[in-house]
């Protein structure tokens, strides 16, 4: 049944949307910054160094990706493998972590995490969908 409302809630999300835009697969590396945290209590919204922490993720043309976040002073890495799917609207990038992260922002709690592509330029995390914070990624590179 959750998985069920995940599946629906991410389906509207991407048909709200009005971007169209492909996942640039031929440049890389390709670095996204978090630029933008909602949702963790009502109205909460920040952006830059008022965000609760920092993070970015750094794809490879190799399949594999890096995130790392700074959080109270202390940093996390975490690796896996990426694939870009194709979905009614978009990409989706299915991340699969290769060990058990603290760091994950998944629905499943296990060792995957998706990432909607809006556009070339913005990401967003599908957390959101199951209580998790929103998070809004800028391509930096």
């Amino acid at each position: 049944m959750k998985n069920l409302f995940v599946a629906l809630l991410l389906i509207i999300f991407i048909s709200l949307s009005c971007s169209k835009d492909d996942f640039d697969i031929d440049k890389f590396p390709q670095k996204w910054v978090l630029v933008k945290t909602t949702g963790q209590m009502v109205n909460f919204e920040a952006v830059g160094n008022d965000m609760p922490w920092q993070e970015y993720y750094l794809f490879n043309s190799d399949g594999n990706f890096k995130k790392h976040r700074e959080w109270g002073g202390v940093s996390y890495d975490a690796y896996g493998h990426f694939t870009p799917t194709d979905i009614t609207e978009g990409k989706l990038l299915e991340l699969t972590y290769n060990s058990d992260y603290e760091i994950i922002g998944s629905c499943y709690g296990n060792q995957t995490e998706g990432l909607w592509m809006e556009s070339n330029k913005k990401l967003v995390g599908t957390w959101m969908a199951c209580d998790g914070p929103g998070l809004e990624y800028k391509r930096v590179e």
